[in-house]
């Protein structure tokens, strides 16, 4: 046991969730064989959270089942356990073998959404790692960071030393490989990457020249790619604490709001066997009771119903559940409902009236919201129904509208069932104008117009018995599109949060927008420039990251949304959005 895990151990009983900070979970790979080189992943939220990313699984594995390389982990730890690190002046430490985060070759930050950027600085804090890569020398490792947010890195790219822009699978290995290499040569670290430019999908901020792109890594034999069949079993219960199996990505939805829709495109599926080798795998070496389903919309999947028939046996056999997450109501069936578990089934309409659902392109009519009711006949009592407020176009019409479908959903289930105890669980996020999506360029309707809808909702809700509402924060989804739309002007205001105490800015006690709005105030940076909406000539800060989906076919979809005009499924025949030019989509 080395020192530094010693004097762990003697904090753990002061600090809430010790768990959180032992490591040792059962499957956890082999962190004594030789290697050349080590990477930590840095999650900058807490275990339960980190824990439940089917993307950190899926990249340690691919890490640690390679001879040459050893992959750790590290949590951002709750406040408490951070005041107890600097108390005892012990630095973060990896989780296998508590290990200075100081000490490895890479590491790697995850980061999954833009409230998570003031902990990204947390955790370099604690590790006694500086801020800015240029003010990092030889002594410290390669700060590198990757996930959803890396579609526009460009306010925390002044942190990192690379940027991995896509589907990590092969493009981790390759900058690890380089590393190695560059280690046993002799190389500094400008000339590793320099060479990692060379990478599909790695981003060397200081090294961009005029006019460069970079065009996203994609995994394009998505069917053989490598899976977590042995995935870590958590000390603690998680957030996501079952199997999960990954059945496709990207989307042939094309709804213009979503940037995940977009940004995993080329669309590939897994075949249904495969699936069902995976999960029987997970569940044989888990001991997990559920299996749950993975992808932007489930029942879109081709062989939702093959892999449910493979399943079947083997999920009787171990008396584990089938869990179907978020569906589309355009492919929800009956069958569907009678193949997972009677809890509740949860959908995303995303809009009240057929109306502004068109302008969103999201082909889901009045007709098909009633096939909820194949989830009552199927012996279902509660519903969760996803929608967003501030919607392009929107009007209190189209606000309205979400409780006139949750009057029709009672009814219908009164029809079927007889009876009056429907639970409809409706939640409502305010519309966030992302990069690389056809709304990319809106505008966000202010804080007092969010306030406002929200209450109308609200009370339009009330007035329907057995229907629950929750929302998103104003304050944080104002914050959450500067974020989005920053450029690296936003790195000193994130710095400069990080100073005034920001840091777990996705959880409601700790978040602070008076901190936010202080620290762009400091700045001289004004948050509304990157609120309102944006000219379409403009060039982006994102605009040299090449997504697949072409810039001129999120422009013609804009326009069409404010016709009011839809674009067909995928599935239906190519759009031509320019993502085939990056691997080709398996639907079509």
């Amino acid at each position: 046991m080395n020192e530094y895990k010693k004097k762990i151990d003697e904090i753990l009983l002061s600090v809430e969730k010790p768990a959180r900070y032992v490591g040792g979970e059962w499957n956890t790979p082999d962190m004594t064989k030789p290697h050349r080189a080590k990477f930590c992943f840095c999650f900058p939220d807490v275990y339960e959270i980190g824990m439940s990313n089917l993307g950190l699984q899926i990249l340690y594995d691919v890490i640690n089942s390679h001879p040459d390389f050893i992959a750790e982990r590290c949590y951002a730890p709750w406040p408490d356990m951070g005041a107890k690190l600097r108390e005892n002046n012990l630095p973060l430490l990896s989780l296998e073998t508590a290990t200075p985060l100081k000490d490895f070759d890479v590491v790697g930050f995850s980061v999954q959404f833009e409230l998570l950027y003031s902990n990204f600085l947390y955790m370099l804090d604690l590790a006694n790692i500086p801020f800015y890569a240029k003010d990092r020398g030889e002594e410290y490792p390669i700060i590198c960071a990757g996930g959803p947010c890396a579609v526009n890195p460009e306010p925390f790219a002044p942190f990192c030393d690379c940027v991995l822009i896509g589907e990590g699978e092969e493009m981790d290995l390759a900058l690890l490989k380089l590393v190695a290499d560059g280690k046993e040569k002799g190389w500094t670290k400008a000339q590793i990457l320099e060479k990692a430019k060379e990478i599909e999908g790695v981003y060397v901020p200081s090294m961009l020249g005029e006019g460069e792109k970079v065009v996203k890594a994609v995994v394009k034999d998505f069917e053989n790619a490598p899976y977590p069949t042995k995935p870590l079993v958590p000390n603690i219960e998680i957030v996501h604490d079952r199997a999960t199996l990954e059945l496709y990505r990207g989307c042939a939805s094309g709804c213009r709001f979503c940037q995940a829709g977009y940004y995993y495109r080329p669309i590939r599926e897994r075949s249904p066997e495969k699936c069902a080798e995976y999960g029987k795998k997970m569940i044989d070496s888990t001991g997990f009771g559920e299996i749950s389903l993975c992808s932007l919309s489930t029942s879109d999947y081709t062989g939702l119903m093959d892999l449910e028939k493979e399943l079947r046996p083997f999920i009787e056999e171990k008396k584990i559940t089938f869990a179907l997450p978020s569906l589309r109501l355009s492919s929800f069936t009956k069958e569907m409902a009678q193949s997972s578990r009677k809890s509740s089934l949860t959908f995303a309409p995303e809009a009240g009236t057929q109306r502004l659902r068109n302008v969103i392109n999201k082909n889901v009519t009045d007709e098909e919201i009633d096939n909820i009711g194949r989830a009552f006949e199927a012996g279902y009592d509660s519903v969760k129904l996803y929608f967003m407020l501030g919607l392009p176009t929107e009007t209190d019409e189209d606000i309205l509208g979400i409780a006139e479908i949750c009057r029709r959903l009672k009814k219908l289930y009164f029809e079927i069932r007889h009876k009056k105890n429907l639970n409809i669980s409706v939640s409502c996020a305010v519309f966030i104008p992302k990069p690389s999506t056809p709304f990319q360029w809106e505008e966000q309707i202010s804080l007092d117009e969010m306030l406002r809808r929200q209450s109308l909702l609200r009370k339009a809700l009330r007035e329907i018995k057995g229907v629950s509402f929750s929302w998103h924060g104003a304050e944080t989804s104002v914050l959450e599109v500067a974020l989005a739309r920053g450029d690296k002007r936003l790195a000193p205001v994130i710095v400069r949060a990080y100073e005034l105490g920001a840091m777990f800015d996705s959880w409601t006690e700790y978040f602070n927008w008076d901190i936010w709005v202080q620290a762009f105030k400091d700045c001289g940076v004004d948050m509304q420039d990157y609120v309102g909406e944006i000219s379409e000539d403009k060039v982006l800060p994102w605009d040299f990251i090449d997504i697949g989906v072409s810039k001129k076919y999120l422009l013609g979809q804009r326009h069409l949304a404010y016709q009011g005009i839809t674009t067909k499924n995928c599935r239906e025949g190519c759009n031509g959005c320019g993502a085939n030019k990056l691997g080709r989509c398996t639907i079509t």
